[in-house]
Formats: C-alpha cells, sequence, structure tokens
C-alpha cells in the first residue's frame, strides 16, 4: 500500500443528488464486482471484451506492421517451418520468434475446426493480440493489489483497459499487446518481492518468482532483450534510493536464471544453426540498437513527444493521471510509490532521449500510471488546483473524434457515416457528464463516466467508422477481384502498389515487380493477373508493346495508401495472349 497518503478532509458534493449522473450506476457495479476476486476477474474479462471485440474481425490488415507479421506467420503454416521467419524470400530477423509461434497456434487451430480460409483472415492473426491485451487489464488488476484496495485494483485495471493506446495495439497482429502482458506480469511479481522487503514480511511464495522468470522468458521470445530495460532500470533505480539489492533475492535467481536460459535457448540455438549470426545482427544492431541513435523508417522525433501523445494514448485516465501526480510526488518515499515511480520514470526518460519514436513505446509503463492514479483516487487526494481543468478533456476527445471521423468518412467515402453518430452522441454526453460533474468526491463516479464514454467512442470508431473506409484498404478490394475469375490458382504481380497487406491478401506468391516486370509476368502463362498502379501504367504498357503482348483491364480499384499519404489507382490487367 501506499500507506501515508493524506486523508484530507472534504466538503459534501455541491452538484445535487438528483441530477443525471450515470457513474453512480456504475459505482454500484464496482461495489458488487469487488466482493471478491472472482466476480472482479470476471468483470474485468467482460469489460475487456467490449472494449476490444468492436472492429476486431472486419478491420482489414493494416499496413506496414501488422501484414508484415501476419504474413510471416502466414508463411510458417504455408511451408511448415516453425523456425526461420521470412516475408515471402526476405528474412525477417527484428523480432524473436513468440509471437510468430503464437499466431500461428491460432491460425492452425482455426483450420483444423473447419474454418475456410482460414490463412487469410487476419482476425485470427490478432487473436493472440486480443488475449495478450486482456491479459493485461487482469495482470494490472492483480499488480494493483500490492499497492492499493481490491476496488482501487478494479479501477486501476478499468483506467489501462479503456486507454486508447491498448485499444489500438489489442487490433493489431503484432508483439505489443503480448509483450505488455509479460511486462505487468514481471512488475508485478517484483513488486511483491520488493514490498514484502521494505515491510519485513515474510519471503512471497514461489509462485511469485515462477511468474517473474517466466514473463522475463517469454519477453525475450516476444522482442529480444526488452523487456530487462524495464526490470534493470526499476532495480538499478531501487537500488540507489535504498543501497540495497537484498530482496531480489526473493525472486530466487539461482533457480529463475537456468529457467530463463531453459525456455528461450532452444529457439536461439536453431536459429543460429540456421542462419547464423544473422538473426542477432539484424534485430539487436540492425534493429534495437539503430532506433537510439536514428530515426528508423521517419519515426524519429525530439524529446518530449510521448508526453505530449500521453493526453491522448492514456484517455480517459490522462486528466486523472494529471490531477494525482501532485501527490503522488509528495509521497515518492513511500515504499509503494517509490516502486511505482522507478517502474515508470526512468524508462520514460530513456524513451524521450531514444530518436525513433513510436507511440506504443511506453505502454509497458502505463500500468504503473494506472496504478499511482487509482492510489491517489482511491485516498481522495487530487489536485484541486488549476490540474482540474483538464476534466474537459473527457468530453473534447469525444467532440475532436466526431469532427475527424464525420470530415474524413465524407473525404474518403463520400458519406458522413450516419451510423456512428448515436454512439459518438452518447460517447459526447457521457465525457460531459464526467467533466461537468467532477468533484475531489465524486471523482470516481467521473472516471468511471469517462472510461463508459471511452467504450461508446470504440464502438463507433472501430465498430463502424474505420470498416466503411473501403477505400484506406485497397489489398481487400484487390483480392476480392482476383477471387472471382473464372480460372484456377490465379497469380499475380504488383507494381506501384506494393503493400504488404496486398502479399497477404493476394498470396505469397505474388510477384513485387516495376512495370516492365509486370508485362513480362503477364506474358508466362495464363491465368496471371498485373497489379499496375496508375503511375508505372507509362511503363507498363511501354513493355507489353515491345513484347507484343496484348491484354485488357479486368477491373480498377481506386483507393488511398496511408502509408504513402496520397490516392492511388490500381488496374488489374489480364493478358489475352500475344499478337
Amino acid at each position: 500500500m501506499i500507506e501515508t497518503y493524506a486523508q484530507p478532509r472534504f466538503a459534501a458534493p455541491k452538484t445535487p443528488n438528483n441530477r443525471v449522473n450515470p457513474g453512480r450506476g456504475l459505482a454500484s457495479v464496482i461495489d458488487f464486482v469487488t466482493g471478491s476476486h472472482v466476480r472482479a476477474v470476471a468483470f474485468l474479462a467482460l469489460v475487456g471484451l467490449l472494449f476490444i471485440l468492436p472492429g476486431f474481425f472486419n478491420i482489414p490488415p493494416i499496413d506496414r506492421d501488422e501484414a508484415r507479421f501476419a504474413q510471416a506467420t502466414k508463411q510458417m503454416v504455408e511451408t511448415g517451418d516453425f523456425v526461420d521467419i521470412r516475408f515471402q524470400n526476405e528474412v525477417r530477423y527484428k523480432k524473436p520468434v513468440g509471437i510468430y509461434w503464437l499466431q500461428a497456434a491460432v491460425v492452425e487451430t482455426a483450420s483444423t475446426l473447419g474454418l475456410p480460409r482460414a490463412e487469410v483472415r487476419i482476425w485470427l492473426y490478432r487473436v493472440p493480440s486480443m488475449a495478450g491485451a486482456i491479459g493485461a487489464v487482469l495482470l494490472t488488476y492483480w499488480t494493483a493489489l500490492a499497492f492499493v484496495s481490491r476496488r482501487g485494483a478494479v479501477l486501476a485495471a478499468l483506467i489501462m483497459c479503456s486507454s486508447i493506446l491498448l485499444g489500438v495495439e489489442a487490433r493489431l497482429a503484432k508483439t505489443d499487446a503480448m509483450l505488455l502482458l509479460t511486462v505487468i506480469a514481471t512488475m508485478g511479481a517484483m513488486a511483491r518481492a520488493y514490498l514484502s522487503w521494505q515491510r519485513d514480511e515474510d519471503t512471497p511464495p514461489w509462485t511469485v518468482p515462477a511468474v517473474f522468470w517466466t514473463a522475463i522468458a517469454g519477453g525475450i521470445l516476444l522482442k529480444g532483450p526488452l523487456i530487462l530495460l524495464f526490470v534493470l532500470l526499476t532495480a538499478g533505480t531501487l537500488a540507489v534510493l535504498d543501497r540495497s539489492l537484498a530482496w531480489l533475492w526473493r525472486l530466487r535467481p539461482l533457480f529463475g536464471l537456468p529457467w530463463v536460459l531453459l525456455l528461450v535457448l532452444p529457439w536461439f540455438i536453431a536459429i543460429f544453426l540456421r542462419a547464423g549470426d544473422t538473426f542477432f545482427s539484424d534485430s539487436v544492431g540492425g534493429d534495437m540498437l539503430s532506433k537510439i541513435a536514428s530515426g528508423q523508417e521517419s519515426h524519429g522525433a525530439p524529446p518530449g513527444l510521448y508526453l505530449a501523445l500521453f493526453w491522448v494514448t492514456f484517455w480517459p485516465g490522462a486528466p486523472l493521471a494529471a490531477m494525482a501526480a501532485p501527490a503522488v510526488w509528495r509521497s515518492r518515499r513511500e515504499p509503494g510509490a517509490q516502486y511505482l515511480l522507478a517502474w515508470l520514470l526512468p524508462a520514460w526518460i530513456v524513451f524521450e532521449l531514444v530518436i525513433t519514436k513510436l507511440p506504443h513505446y511506453v505502454l509497458p509503463l502505463y500500468p504503473a500510471i494506472a496504478i499511482l492514479t487509482a492510489g491517489a483516487l482511491e485516498r481522495r487526494v487530487l489536485s484541486r488546483s488549476w490540474l482540474t481543468r483538464g476534466a474537459a478533456w473527457w468530453f473534447a476527445i469525444p467532440a475532436i473524434v466526431l469532427t475527424v471521423a464525420v470530415v474524413g468518412a465524407i473525404w474518403l467515402t463520400k458519406q458522413p457515416a450516419f451510423l456512428a453518430w448515436p454512439f459518438v452522441a452518447v460517447s459526447m454526453i457521457l465525457g460531459l457528464l464526467a467533466w461537468r460533474l467532477y468533484e475531489d468526491v465524486r471523482a470516481e463516479q467521473s472516471l468511471l463516466n469517462a472510461v463508459a464514454s471511452a467504450l461508446f467512442l470504440s464502438i463507433a470508431v472501430y465498430g463502424i467508422v474505420i470498416p466503411s473506409l473501403k477505400p484506406l484498404f485497397p489489398s481487400v478490394e484487390i483480392a476480392r477481384a482476383l477471387r472471382s475469375v473464372v480460372c484456377v490458382g490465379p497469380k499475380a504481380a504488383a507494381s506501384g502498389y506494393q503493400e504488404p497487406s496486398l502479399v497477404f491478401m493476394t498470396g505469397t506468391q505474388t510477384l513485387l515487380t516495376d512495370g516492365s516486370g509486370a508485362a513480362d509476368f503477364l506474358l508466362q502463362g495464363s491465368c496471371r493477373f498485373a497489379l499496375v498502379e496508375s503511375r508505372t501504367e507509362r511503363a507498363f504498357a511501354a513493355r507489353a508493346d515491345a513484347i507484343g503482348l496484348r491484354y485488357n483491364v479486368a477491373t480498377r480499384i481506386e483507393g488511398y495508401n496511408f502509408s504513402q499519404g496520397r490516392a492511388i489507382s490500381v488496374a488489374v490487367f489480364r493478358s489475352e495472349g500475344t499478337e
């Protein structure tokens, strides 16, 4: 517990009790579910599903990272090679094998159960991310129990569950949601070892070090040594503050380290025997270390970016976190607050200093913020200063999203996404209530209103708006056009538009080439199609004329390549033979 938070007196609510306030009813739900751990866990799992399921099945593959991960997994399933990691013929050694194994297990299971075309259903590849996100919510609850009451732990988990960044990562078939799960498990177990030492309590049972070391092994298989960054920075900071690391022995490292090696070494040995030191040079040197000194893939940014993004990515918890900050800082030498700040601040500074920046890099730090915020909320020590004006942000985000969604939908589809409006309207009303009813004594109810606002916003954006923006996903329309042809086993070559989602949707053997290469490909046999983006059509036509290729336009796909930020037009050409 963060024991020495003050318990100041507070005034009676100024807001009349008869004013409409859904948060009051939601608080009654929290009263019920916090009656037992079983109910709390079941409630959080259900809420996690409610937040993640909108759009989970019908948002098409997202370029570029998600489609790359999914395609590499798809090739594992196709080839039966679960050691090597490839995107078409190129090795993909930026990350270890963990997420590919998890995705492949889901796809193989679905295929065994008879799901047709399982290998091109992107939602199957997202299942590990959904499981990781829900698991992260439950582990936030478990970790928070070391610091706050059961009610505070549920609130911390709800803050985490409703955060925009977790909602995004839960719907993407890549590593970050599962990495979050392993980091929270690691830090929650380490917290129990540290706090039991600080409070002069008995050594935690064997389950705590078992969770700690197993989670480290899982994190290494997912994203290499990155998980060790959080562990070492936290432990190092605590060592400086306490002038001792004696508490680490409570994690039984003499047994834990061999267990980690037993879990991770088999695949690392296998990939070394397959590719030599190429994997290690590509993943550690070419991917991880290069991000420190330069902005990879145009993702460089100055320090302070994560703090600026925090107000969006951690919404709706961000305003309350700001109000909690003064009280958290005052309690910084208390064991609980000290541990959570050691988890949060050193790693945050490191990420701000690293040149390459992507929003999800700081996601493993958000549980610490959620728990600190819940602790301040539980003890009613939230700031009464100008920081309370940040409560307006609960209303501002739905209003901004409504504007952006309507403008974007009209621009891309000429339709204003009317179906999403009722959900956004409810989200705005709940956000307005969270803001206007906010007081220190009603902070919990305002937070619950804000969480409900986030849920309706999630339904509107992920469940309705994004799936309706079909021009953003031209690969889906191209693949549909190829499936509608009458020949058996169509083959394709792509020129100009070559996003990973196209390979995932149209087949591993899709040839990525230029306009001339697409014409040559079309000449080589029947049931072949050239997918030629308008910028390369001239080169395609010139080469076709030179080799005597006759062709026609099967269809033309208009869309928008958001990876490159420009409109595209892709013609699907089919050969008519030669002159």
